[in-house]
């Protein structure tokens, strides 16, 4: 198995999401870093169920969103990864998978840009360009 600079990329890009991924899982269950500075909202969000169903809470809603974000973003990490590196003839023969990768990436920049901070924007966006040049250097230069 030859390791080429394009699949060193999108490992590299992969690698981003999987680390962002699992901080983001660890601060959800570890530590305080996720919950609301005001502890009397913590407390609201604990009390009050859902419009949609009276079987878990916000707050429980709100951990479990969190829980799945960061599986979401450490399955992409482990899958193009592990694709990048082990089976990258398959990976570069799909362009669904190309092109599904790059949607992912940038639906979550899409996000971060809208929704979240300045680290995950940087992280994912980082990650993209990547992703990118990876492609770029694949397809592009031939």
């Amino acid at each position: 198995m030859t390791i080429t600079l394009w699949s060193v990329l999108i490992a590299a890009s992969a690698g981003i999401l999987l680390l962002l991924g699992s901080l983001h899982l660890l601060c959800t269950f570890v530590g305080e870093r996720f919950h609301p500075r005001d502890p009397q909202l913590k407390a609201q969000m604990e009390a009050s169920a859902l419009v949609l169903t009276r079987q878990t809470t916000m707050w429980r809603a709100w951990v479990g969103f969190n829980a799945s974000h960061s599986y979401g973003a450490i399955l992409f990490g482990i899958v193009w990864g592990y694709l990048a590196m082990r089976q990258a003839p398959f990976l570069y023969s799909s362009w669904f998978l190309l092109g599904l990768g790059f949607a992912v990436l940038l639906a979550y920049l899409v996000l971060a840009r809208l929704y979240w901070f300045k680290t995950p924007f940087w992280g994912i966006l980082l990650a993209t360009v990547l992703y990118g040049a990876g492609l770029f250097v694949k397809y592009g230069l031939n």
